[in-house]
């Protein structure tokens, strides 16, 4: 499904400024043609400042459909154009490109990632991810690793892709349980508790490509 007329996009900048990645802006959409959506300037709507874009700027976006299912999609920006206000004009998808979420059922899949944690100043360390989804993670780390449930943790996930590409994904998580192995391990389920839609999108990306590998 494509976005229409007057539907409003959630947009991050694909930027390699931190503070700027994290930013999310929304435009109304007023009109689309066979290549392109046209939209209104940006807004961040914590500060009213509306956002410059470029050309060539590529963006992660996602509009809500019913029943709060979010459609994620990367575009980039083609041109602008001056009518009664000044217009963003940016690629139109595939439909096949848009990758449907609904948040409260986000796709889980088996998956060995490697994952840094911080815990705390003095205790860092590196851990396999069990499973992956767009909702939280389960990761495997050695037993005498003092850990507690709802201790909030920073993390780092590489994230590979088939074509090669590798993302490096940050994320704020909470810890929610905690089951000792008798290998000696400990299985750890972790919720995310601050994660960006432009890295949960990777995530999500992840787990539709690891997906359809099982299948085969």
């Amino acid at each position: 499904m494509l976005p229409k007329v007057n539907q409003i996009l959630h947009i991050q900048v694909n930027s390699i400024d931190d503070e700027e990645a994290k930013q999310e802006f929304k435009s109304r959409i007023a009109d689309i043609n066979d290549r392109q959506i046209i939209m209104e300037v940006p807004l961040n709507e914590k500060t009213g400042r509306l956002k410059r874009l470029y050309m060539g700027d590529e963006l992660s976006v996602y509009f809500i459909t019913d029943g709060g299912v979010k459609n994620y999609f990367n575009t980039s920006v083609l041109a602008f154009s001056e009518e009664t206000i000044r217009m963003v004009h940016i690629k139109k998808p595939e439909p096949e490109t848009i990758t449907k979420v609904q948040r409260r059922n986000f796709l889980r899949v088996p998956a060995e990632l490697e994952l840094a944690v911080t815990y705390s100043e003095q205790l860092r360390f590196v851990a396999l991810t069990d499973d992956v989804g767009g909702g939280g993670i389960s990761f495997l780390c050695d037993g005498y690793i003092p850990l507690n449930i709802q201790q909030s943790v920073h993390c780092w996930m590489l994230v590979p892709y088939k074509n090669g590409q590798i993302e490096h994904v940050p994320f704020r998580g909470e810890l929610v349980r905690i089951k000792p192995l008798e290998t000696g391990i400990q299985q750890v389920m972790m919720r995310f508790a601050e994660i960006t839609d432009r890295d949960r999108q990777k995530i999500i990306r992840y787990c539709f490509e690891r997906q359809l590998d099982l299948r085969k």
